[in-house]
């Protein structure tokens, strides 16, 4: 087993990406597998090298241990700033092959654009520019690469919700592989990333489970290997939103500064995960000979008060 833990140096971690990649550490160890630490620096204008320091920092204190990556690993392999290349050599194989189209709609023009609703962080694409339409080719706009889906029907089974079916249609449509500034999207990163570095099994928040048609489908026309999937319930709070860096307070670095011990947020966690009857302090270690997929809810589990964790 090969996973992975793919932070994002946007922010600093909080006690949401704790969760998740507690129970990605788990389920990898108790396998004896490997955990591939890899940090996804896409987006030049908000990753910063010091969320980088915090992210190794963070990890080490909870006890979250990795096998490849990291400070003073290869960043052109886990790193995906440094990864331009090998992006640009995916995308070009999608447009020789007729899978990809350039894209001139702006931003605002599909938030605008009727029958266009959101869904998550993306929004529904209307097909303004899919071949042969291609409304803004002559109003010398710099365009983006989207790649053109089908109405295949994508089956997979999830270790937390089981067999899940799901059209492209139903994921948003046709979606974005470059941005207009040449920066590449999140879709065919990761599916490049993921198959050279030869992960088979993926453990991500439910929120990111709509990507997995879309990565199914690039792994498809790349010739790639389908990983196994999990997608593990969020961390949300009273008002049911999830847990996410907006949420100072319980980000890792300051409950540590407040004074909360790695073993007691260790323990928290397992106890929410059902894999501790009660809490009580534990190292993340102390876990993996407990874990099964069936002991973790299925359903996204609220905090209900925030001094409950110190």
């Amino acid at each position: 087993m090969r996973s992975r833990l793919a932070p994002s140096p946007t922010g600093y971690l909080h006690l949401g990406n704790a969760w998740a990649f507690l129970l990605c550490y788990l389920a990898t160890k108790a396998q004896q597998g490997t955990l591939v630490l890899r940090i996804e620096d896409l987006d030049p204008e908000r990753s910063r090298p010091e969320y980088t320091n915090a992210i190794y920092r963070d990890l080490e204190w909870l006890g979250i241990e990795w096998d490849e990556g990291g400070a003073g690993s290869d960043p052109a392999i886990y790193q995906q700033s440094r990864r331009a290349e090998q992006y640009q050599a995916a995308l070009q194989r999608l447009i020789a092959s007729g899978h990809a189209y350039p894209c001139y709609c702006s931003r605002k023009e599909l938030r605008q654009a009727a029958g266009a609703p959101h869904r998550g962080e993306y929004t529904d694409y209307p097909g303004t520019c899919r071949p042969p339409r291609d409304s803004h080719a002559t109003e010398n706009r710099r365009h983006a690469w989207r790649v053109k889906t089908d109405e295949t029907m994508w089956t997979f089974c999830d270790a937390i919700h089981g067999e899940c079916h799901y059209t492209l249609a139903q994921c948003g449509g046709d979606f974005p592989l470059q941005r207009s500034d040449g920066v590449t999207a999140y879709q065919l990163a990761v599916v490049v990333d993921d198959e050279t570095m030869q992960i088979d099994t993926i453990v991500r928040g439910d929120d990111l489970l709509h990507s997995t048609p879309r990565q199914l489908f690039l792994q498809k026309l790349l010739g790639y290997r389908h990983p196994q999937y999990a997608h593990v319930p969020l961390l949300i709070d009273q008002t049911g939103e999830r847990l996410a860096k907006r949420h100072a307070s319980l980000e890792i670095q300051a409950l540590r500064h407040q004074g909360l011990a790695a073993s007691t947020l260790m323990g928290y966690l397992g106890w929410k995960a059902g894999l501790r009857d009660r809490r009580e302090p534990c190292r993340a270690q102390e876990l993996i000979a407990g874990f099964s997929w069936e002991k973790i809810p299925k359903t996204a589990l609220t905090i209900t008060d925030m001094n409950e964790l110190l």
